[in-house]
């Protein structure tokens, strides 16, 4: 079996940039892996990712959110994440069920343990072998996004969750460093209010401890 890590992290965390560089990390080391991420990953995913995420007049409840991250987790579990393990892949996930616990769960306040156990149905009780949580402040992160938006001359994607005030990213970071707290040794927090290249050091000493290089 191949090996499954997933990067979680607030809005603005870098957790995006941070995969990438990882990823090359990796097959400069010759280890074979593939990136993903949810919402989306497989040709459903992907059109549940524009209902979910990409600005919509779509009016969405707490709960329709939830099932529809769901159905997307389970489908791209089934095409593309166990497919994968089982050719020996590694295996690296821009967010999974520890988001949707974060962010429905903590930041919703849906049931959690609810969650907990449709995400167990989801992905098939799928656990990642290690978690990468990139921790920074919640208006650190969302000043990020305006910075790049500044920077790139264009505006603000404001997807779904980008749009919500302060206090929910802040109740959203909170609930993850909870999630990290009872699960250490499988969740790495770094801290992402650092440079760039420093994070990606930390990120390539954790991949180093799952595959040995």
């Amino acid at each position: 079996m191949g090996v499954f890590v997933t990067f979680e992290g607030i809005e603005g965390s870098g957790k995006t940039t941070q995969i990438r560089k990882a990823a090359d990390y990796l097959k400069q080391e010759g280890v074979s892996c593939i990136v993903t991420g949810e919402p989306g990953g497989t040709p459903l995913g992907d059109e549940l990712r524009k209902i979910l995420l990409d600005k919509t007049a779509l009016a969405l409840s707490g709960r329709t959110e939830l099932l529809l991250f769901a159905a997307d987790r389970a489908q791209h579990v089934e095409e593309v994440i166990v497919p994968a393990l089982e050719q020996g892949v590694v295996v690296l996930c821009d967010r999974f069920s520890d988001a949707t616990v974060a962010y429905q769960g903590y930041g919703r306040g849906e049931d959690r343990e609810y969650i907990r156990s449709l995400c167990a149905f989801a992905s098939r009780s799928l656990v990642p072998d290690m978690t990468l949580l990139f921790d920074i402040s919640a208006e650190a992160g969302l000043a990020r996004i305006m910075d790049r938006a500044h920077r790139t001359g264009s505006a603000p994607r404001e997807d779904r969750f980008e749009r919500e005030r302060l206090r929910f990213h802040e109740i959203i970071r909170d609930g993850y460093l909870t999630l990290a707290q009872e699960d250490p040794d499988r969740f790495r927090v770094i801290d992402a209010s650092r440079d760039i290249d420093a994070v990606h050091r930390d990120v390539c000493v954790h991949l180093g401890e799952l595959t040995g290089r």
